[in-house]
């Protein structure tokens, strides 16, 4: 594993934006992180730090940070889907629209679905066995709430190459539309009372944040001071005068969410973290040109999925190991609680780093076999797995043999439908387009 990351690192191109690869590794490295410190654990259940403290919801504006990983995806989507086009233009046999999504989902869907799987398996058995109560009802429960990121960027990745037309024509106009969408989403959901018209905004916001990356790669953000400036001032104003809560994240029984539907005011924070992160560019690039670094870097890009997917699963062990040894957990943001902070967190990062030891090969698939590539075989399959991770990623396991269902937009989903749909996406997805160089991807 050494020896091929540094030999990874030392072939890398002095063309490649390294910043970018900086930052994916950062957002995801905070978003798990964040997710150790907020879980509130007692043997009663698990609670969210920030609905325990409210004062430290203001830390959600730094470190609701995955903005910032989909403003890089977009960055990178644009930069690979046009290397596909100049590679394979249309009328060469193939369809470049699958190719793209072939080459850019692999390493997502492959260790997705064997996490989706282990962990259908061991609910299927807990139950049959009849367990599921406790922390290991939440557990079946909590761990596929991380999916819904993955939902997300299937959708990124599906859009890139009609948004990327759009954006190749339109440039600030195309962000500026989905912008206006965003606004108008909220306004139909605020003011007029629109039922499931704030679905549309999964959409909008996030793909508006995307679009940033479309932009980036052309060399279009050129007022990065400018853009933090609006998306602070934009946020701050839509929640002192608005209905938005505080927090950029989920809480718990709150009336309107900032996330789950996305809202102008994330979208604001979005352009503000945006913004944020360009500002550090020159920084950034001149820490991650130090060799070793940047080996640490390449190594964490290569198991980063995993380690995501894992995450929870590695935290709710380190719990569940405690609970079971008879400790008593002390009371959430009580001084004995964040004396045990650290220990906890350095707990769930070794688990963590077992689990990824044992899964990351999924991350690192074997060459597919060349055959002509099918668009809409290719669209089929994204559009099933898109809606059945997010339907997995709201229902979760817990009731599987009940027919627990959860609602997607107005439609009831249960786990087995969920992976079920999600199983043949990928299934389509993986028969849809042909090989490509890793030089292309």
């Amino acid at each position: 594993m050494g020896s091929r990351v540094r030999a990874l690192a030392e072939a890398t191109p002095d063309t490649r934006d390294r910043y970018v690869d900086l930052l994916r590794v950062v957002s995801l490295g905070t978003v798990v992180v964040g997710h150790w410190l907020m879980a509130a654990v007692t043997a009663d259940g698990v609670g969210n730090l920030l609905a325990v403290v409210p004062e430290l919801q203001l830390l959600t504006w730094a470190l609701q940070i995955m903005p910032v990983f989909f403003f890089v995806g977009g960055f990178s989507h644009a930069l690979s889907y046009r290397s596909l086009r100049r590679r394979h233009p249309a009328g060469d046999g193939a369809s470049p629209y699958a190719a793209f999504l072939r080459a850019r989902l692999r390493r997502l869907l492959r260790p997705t679905m064997v996490f989706v799987l282990v962990w259908g398996a061991a609910a299927l058995l807990v139950q049959l066995l009849g367990g599921g109560a406790g922390l290991t009802g939440v557990s079946l429960r909590l761990v596929t709430q991380p999916l819904w990121f993955i939902g997300i960027y299937l959708a990124m990745v599906a859009f890139t190459p009609p948004l990327l037309k759009l954006h190749e024509r339109y440039g600030w106009g195309a962000f500026g539309a989905l912008v206006a969408g965003a606004v108008l989403v909220d306004v139909l959901r605020f003011t007029l009372g629109v039922p499931f018209v704030e679905f549309l905004n999964f959409a909008f916001v996030w793909l508006a944040v995307h679009q940033l990356g479309f932009l980036r790669a052309d060399g279009r953000l050129r007022l990065p001071s400018a853009l933090a400036a609006t998306g602070l001032a934009g946020a701050a104003l839509l929640v002192a005068a608005g209905p938005y809560p505080l927090s950029m994240v989920g809480m718990p029984g709150e009336k309107v969410s900032n996330m789950a539907p996305p809202t102008l005011a994330l979208l604001c924070h979005g352009l503000w973290l945006v913004g944020a992160v360009e500002l550090l560019r020159g920084p950034g690039a001149r820490l991650v040109a130090r060799p070793r670094l940047w080996r640490g870097v390449v190594a964490a890009n290569g198991v980063a999925m995993t380690a995501f997917l894992w995450h929870l699963t590695a935290m709710l062990g380190v719990y569940g190991a405690l609970l079971a040894a008879g400790v008593t957990l002390p009371e959430p943001a009580s001084a004995a609680w964040w004396a045990q902070t650290p220990l906890r967190i350095a707990a769930a990062a070794l688990l963590t780093a077992l689990l990824v030891a044992a899964f990351r090969g999924f991350e690192q698939p074997s060459p597919a076999p060349v055959r002509p590539g099918s668009g809409p075989l290719a669209a089929l399959g994204i559009t099933l797995c898109l809606f059945g991770v997010l339907g997995l990623s709201m229902v979760g396991f817990a009731g599987l043999l009940e027919g627990r269902t959860a609602t997607l937009i107005a439609v009831p989903v249960s786990a087995p439908a969920a992976v079920g749909m999600a199983l043949a996406g990928w299934w389509l997805v993986e028969r849809s387009g042909f090989a490509v160089r890793r030089d292309e991807r």
